[in-house]
């Protein structure tokens, strides 16, 4: 793919044939953590062991390079190493996303380019990083990115953490741009979910991104999750959206009752080392995270080790989810 750059606008035009996966906005999309060596490398084999993992428990979907991922750690290069191996290992199983937080709208639209020659089959996007731009500035911010690349792109609305919302008004302009087809609503609020029903249809799909109130969020309309506590428990995960969308409510919500006390490390500072450790006990990660995030020690971590062991000490036995 060849870019002609004039300014901030940069016209993009087909050089090869590249096909576009659409992607289907629902199920179960983890955000999956960065692992790393202890010599603070990419540790590309033990990352392996958990997107296989994930793909055997049905997820519909990869999510790198998020708030998870440790994205404000990783160099240009080991987002386009992750975003390239991770397409070699899910082989077209499920569409690859690579979240976009950058401080520069040229900086965001040169992201998104690179995503797509990488293989991405789709972008998860923050609003600027640093600075609190206004409505204005954000919308024009996703335009430039949207109007600059034909992947599709999930507005990743958290507030609560990135200190921008993305308004209903917002979004009102923003869905002129066609490939923007969905928001990773972290809010906090599950009435905004029925206010985007009302308001825009099917027309913007609805990724929920809190794991406290992920069923919640499902049976009030939301299409799918992107999830942080799948890392480590992709079975049980993926269940409870099964389930709850074959309408076998006591069944899901049994699983997410026991799963509540492990989805709470997500809503947490540290949810990075929290998450990581239960990828530990699970047999599907490391402890390993780049400073300046340091591990847990002392209480801090023996509460969350011991959270960790109830929870895979009552693990449940799940029903044949895969075949509802």
């Amino acid at each position: 793919m060849g870019y002609i750059t004039t300014g901030f606008q940069i016209n993009f035009v087909l050089t090869k044939n590249t096909e576009i996966m659409s992607i289907q906005w629902k199920g179960v999309m983890p955000a999956v953590t960065t692992k790393f060596t202890e010599t603070d490398e990419l540790d590309l084999n033990m990352f392996e062991v958990n997107i296989k993992a994930q793909l055997e428990a049905g997820v519909h979907g990869i999510v790198l390079g998020g708030t998870l991922g440790e994205a404000s750690t990783l160099l240009d290069e080991e987002k386009r190493q992750l975003t390239q191996a991770t397409v070699d290992i899910v082989k077209g199983q499920v569409p690859v996303l690579i979240n976009i937080a950058e401080q520069t709208t040229k900086a965001a639209i040169h992201a998104a380019q690179k995503a797509e020659d990488d293989g991405a089959n789709g972008l998860m996007m923050l609003p600027p990083m640093r600075y609190k731009s206004g409505d204005r500035e954000t919308v024009e911010y996703f335009k430039a990115v949207a109007n600059n690349t034909s992947l599709p792109i999930m507005v990743y609305n958290n507030p609560v953490d990135y200190k921008i919302e993305v308004t209903m008004d917002m979004f009102e302009e923003l869905l002129k741009c066609d490939n923007i087809e969905a928001v990773k609503e972290s809010t906090r609020d599950t009435t905004n979910i029925t206010r985007i029903k009302n308001r825009f249809g099917d027309r913007l799909k609805i990724m929920t991104g809190v794991d406290t109130i992920a069923l919640e969020s499902l049976l009030l309309g939301a299409d799918g999750w992107i999830a942080g506590l799948v890392c480590a428990f992709p079975a049980e995960t993926v269940a409870i959206y099964k389930l709850q969308k074959a309408g076998r409510l006591k069944e899901a919500l049994d699983i997410y009752r026991w799963f509540m006390p492990l989805l709470e490390l997500d809503i947490n500072p540290k949810l990075v080392q929290n998450i990581k450790l239960a990828e530990v006990a699970t047999g599907i990660g490391t402890e390993h995270v780049r400073a300046p995030r340091l591990p847990l020690i002392g209480d801090e971590r023996q509460h969350v080790l011991k959270v960790i062991e109830e929870g895979v000490k009552n693990r449940p036995t799940l029903p044949d989810y895969k075949n509802i």
